[in-house]
């Protein structure tokens, strides 16, 4: 193992080391069931949340219908014109380069701890071991009903009092995004054809994981991957991706690249609202390539339940469609799963149902 540095035998990913490299080293080598190409743009529905926003019923219901679609194929859509300001955007792209141009000291520093979810990390080295993605990340927490600036707050702590302005920014972007969440899950509950405010009352209480993700680039992009194939074990995803690109999403039993815009977020589904909506909106599997000439950069913000609130679908939703498809449980039980047993795939929900059920916590 020769990234030119370790840490009590974790593999610490420097990437301006590994590509000097001849060759990649194993550990971030994917099997070629995982890389394989793709030929095709997905031609996903591309949501105007405008009309909705406006209480405009015709508008509702055209864009509810492009979201029900989107949701029983492959679980993934874009919106625009969803009232987040263009310039907070781009500075939050902008910050992402104060986080990971930091020296590799600090950032390790700051590096997630075992079983938690919050902090640094490069290439998921300090949980695994093996096809390792070519990446770094740092993630932190946000809950809408602190009085306080929780973000500013943790970027000062962990970072230092220069990084206030830093914590600024993500602070207004994490409280953009919330108020997003909460209009989607709207949109999604009219979708459904079940109490429009179900899903948002659900979550209203809830947090979220806020994720900034930088790739570097990479010589031997064709034998790595920067994030593996797998479904979110969270409800619902939002992100904003640069315009270099790189995700993916499985649709029509291929891989399809989402062309960026800079203009939309992209959404996606994930396991837990799947539990939500007893099945029927598919967890969308998708993954993200590296370039090999250019670094990328992307903001990711995960919606999450509260986490001893019960994961279960609405009663009428259960009547209409038939059976159960799965067992009450909490956020806090799939949070832990994923985060200290399982390695998130495309099976993690059914996977996680049976850890569950083995574990007689149900």
């Amino acid at each position: 193992m020769s990234t030119g540095e370790e840490l009590s035998g974790v593999l610490v990913f420097d990437s301006s080391a590994l590509q000097k490299q001849p060759n990649l080293p194993t550990e971030f080598i994917w099997p070629h069931s995982d890389l394989a190409g793709n030929q095709d743009e997905l031609d996903e529905p591309l949501i105007d949340l405008e009309g909705f926003l406006k209480g405009d019923e015709v508008e509702t219901a055209h864009a509810a219908e492009l979201l029900r679609v989107a949701c029983l194929n492959h679980g993934f859509f874009q919106v625009t014109n969803h009232g987040v300001d263009a310039s907070l955007i781009r500075a939050a792209h902008e910050e992402i380069d104060t986080i990971f141009k930091l020296p590799l000291d600090k950032k390790l520093s700051v590096r997630r701890q075992p079983g938690g979810v919050f902090g640094y990390s490069g290439a998921h080295a300090d949980r695994y071991s093996s096809k390792l993605p070519w990446k770094e990340t740092f993630s932190f927490g946000y809950h809408g009903n602190h009085s306080h600036p929780i973000v500013v707050d943790y970027f000062k702590r962990f970072l230092g009092e220069h990084f206030q302005p830093t914590g600024w920014v993500y602070q207004r972007y994490c409280e953009e995004m919330r108020r997003l969440s909460l209009v989607i899950l709207e949109l999604l509950a009219v979708s459904l054809t079940v109490d429009r405010f179900y899903y948002r009352k659900f979550f209203e209480d809830g947090g979220s994981i806020m994720r900034c993700n930088y790739y570097p680039p990479c010589n031997n992009s064709g034998l790595t991957l920067g994030t593996g194939p797998h479904c979110d074990p969270t409800s619902i995803t939002i992100l904003h991706q640069d315009e270099v690109g790189g995700l993916e999403v499985f649709a029509n039993n291929k891989w399809q690249a989402i062309r960026p815009r800079l203009d939309a977020f992209v959404i996606n589904i994930g396991d837990t609202f799947m539990a939500l909506s007893n099945g029927k909106y598919k967890s969308c599997l998708h993954r993200a390539v590296v370039n090999r000439e250019r670094e990328k950069r992307s903001l990711v913000f995960f919606v999450c339940p509260k986490e001893d609130k019960v994961v279960r679908p609405p009663q009428d939703l259960v009547c209409r469609e038939g059976p159960r498809k799965y067992p009450d449980f909490t956020w806090s039980h799939l949070l832990e799963f994923t985060q200290k047993h399982y390695r998130a795939d495309v099976a993690t929900l059914q996977s996680f149902i049976q850890w569950l059920r083995s574990s007689k916590t149900i």
